[in-house]
């Protein structure tokens, strides 16, 4: 399997991220008083690719460079992912297989139509 290649977009997104994180942990690191999330906080991935093989293999690649096992939920519906954490963050990489994305799209069809203020009790 071969690694995708970079687009400049990305360089520029990834150097952005990069940089942002950092100061957000120097801003805190310098003011104490500032409150954090007991637990941590997470960052998630979605790869985007043509198809869900190419997805896959993408979650495969990122499980690779983080030395972790991919968990398949995809035969009982769910999602194909890897995590680590680091410290109290923890990177998330998800695949949200096509067939369950139609669901959702089809389930959410009729959000528009349904209002739950009519259904409550007087």
């Amino acid at each position: 399997m071969t690694t995708p290649p970079t687009v400049p977009g990305d360089l520029l997104a990834r150097a952005q991220t990069i940089a942002g994180l950092r100061a957000l942990a120097d801003f805190l690191e310098n003011n104490p008083s500032i409150p954090v999330r007991e637990y941590g906080g997470d960052y998630t991935v979605f790869p985007y690719a043509d198809d869900d093989a190419a997805e896959r293999a993408e979650i495969d690649r990122i499980a690779t460079a983080l030395g972790e096992t991919v968990t398949d939920e995809t035969g009982r519906g769910g999602h194909y992912t890897v995590s680590k954490t680091f410290g109290r963050i923890t990177y998330n990489a998800i695949h949200v297989p096509a067939k369950r994305q139609a669901a959702h799209e089809a389930l959410m069809s009729y959000a528009p139509v349904f209002h739950p203020d009519r259904y409550t009790a007087a």
